[in-house]
């Protein structure tokens, strides 16, 4: 048996640059440039878009080095960072964790998917590339000009690189609404998971919150069935590992990363599912209900690091206006940054919300966000919750 250096991680499906990455080549820079930036307009603002790129004029003008290892640059209207290394794969992908799309000059750069316009003057520099045609989903055709081409046109030897060149949808280059809506289709949300935070000890309350009856099942069944018939089939519960057995068979997140609350299980349920978003909800909400989390699910925001309520200030004066990170749909960017603030000894989830690109929503009824912690409250919230089974 050959031994095994290394834990079994899963990874998160990602490219050289980010999860969706595409490398627009077979072209001269200038008008690889123009289409980014186009695309990247008409992108704006439901997807934050990337360009990656060379600068030779830079180079020709001969800056001179600073001698600093790294200089940032408040220029008012952008924020500019310049380091003398070039970056590595691994930190390629921490600097564009928070961008839904990556747009790359194939000229100078690889990319986990391509997109390659069909114009003869760039065939011979194609073939030359042609370790980086590892996936072309498009080709884009130029109309109307003398070195227009079609993929039968193609050389041999990039036929023989692409055996499926005649299934690859082609779209007209002066099209732009064709291109955004092919690339639209390839970037659909990540898919929507639970995660049910029973794993607390529930220190002020006394007895285990997930346990508490409201409604004739255990809170945990409750707020299960709640997330299902809101339209999340996926409902795992976050637990310790000495309550593996007494949750089983329901789908776990045991606990991975040890001793730091909500933001260990949020940290878990990411390390077993990396590409998923996961839809985090505590257990001590006996008052949330089915139109409360449609309403969180339906206007969810994929390409901000979370979608979160606002504390209403009913519930807590002193926490008012601050997001509710344990009923919050974290997205899949989440995980590098969680793990970014636990690294500099941050353990609030909230803390990463109020520091991140969330998406902050008012919950229609405020009183379904209402936590239950100690016996007086638990007492208070069944006095309503029968209350209002006779009216």
């Amino acid at each position: 048996m050959q031994h095994q250096k290394h834990s079994q991680l899963a990874r998160p499906d990602t490219g050289y640059f980010g999860r969706r990455e595409w490398a627009i080549l077979g072209a001269p820079c200038g008008t690889i440039q123009q289409l980014a930036r186009t695309l990247a307009e008409r992108l704006a603002p439901r997807f934050q878009t990337a360009y990656v790129d060379a600068d030779h004029a830079a180079a020709d003008a001969g800056e001179p080095a600073s001698g600093f290892a790294l200089e940032y640059t408040d220029k008012i209207n952008f924020q500019r960072i310049d380091f003398p290394d070039k970056p590595n794969i691994w930190q390629q992908r921490a600097l564009f964790n928070d961008l839904d799309l990556v747009l790359v000059n194939g000229n100078h750069f690889a990319a986990a998917r391509q997109l390659v316009i069909l114009d003869r003057r760039k065939f011979d520099s194609l073939q030359r590339k042609a370790d980086r045609l590892t996936q072309v989903d498009a080709f884009l055709r130029i109309d109307g000009e003398d070195h227009a081409a079609t993929p039968a046109d193609l050389p041999e030897a990039l036929k023989e690189r692409l055996p499926n060149w005649a299934d690859i949808p082609v779209l007209p280059l002066n099209s732009v609404p064709a291109i955004l809506d092919f690339l639209e289709r390839q970037m659909a949300p990540p898919r929507l998971k639970a995660l049910l935070l029973a794993g607390g000890k529930s220190q002020r309350m006394g007895q285990d919150k997930a346990t508490l009856d409201y409604h004739g099942v255990p809170q945990w069944q409750y707020l299960r069935d709640q997330l299902r018939a809101a339209g999340v089939n996926e409902v795992f519960l976050s637990c310790r590992a000495e309550q593996i057995a007494e949750f089983a068979p329901e789908p776990l997140v045991p606990d991975t990363f040890l001793d730091l609350g909500p933001m260990g299980a949020i940290l878990s349920a990411f390390r077993q599912h990396p590409d998923a978003a996961w839809l985090v909800l505590a257990c001590d909400l006996p008052l949330l209900d089915t139109a409360t989390l449609r309403y969180l699910i339906d206007n969810r925001k994929p390409a901000s690091l979370a979608t979160a309520f606002r504390q209403a200030p009913a519930t807590d004066e002193k926490e008012s206006g601050f997001p509710e990170p344990l009923i919050t749909i974290w997205e899949p960017k989440a995980y590098p940054v969680l793990l970014q603030f636990l690294g500099q000894g941050v353990s609030c989830p909230r803390k990463v919300l109020i520091n991140s690109r969330t998406h902050l929503l008012d919950a229609p009824h405020p009183e379904t966000l209402m936590n239950v912690n100690t016996p007086g409250e638990r007492e208070a919230v069944l006095g309503r919750i029968q209350t209002t089974r006779i009216v």
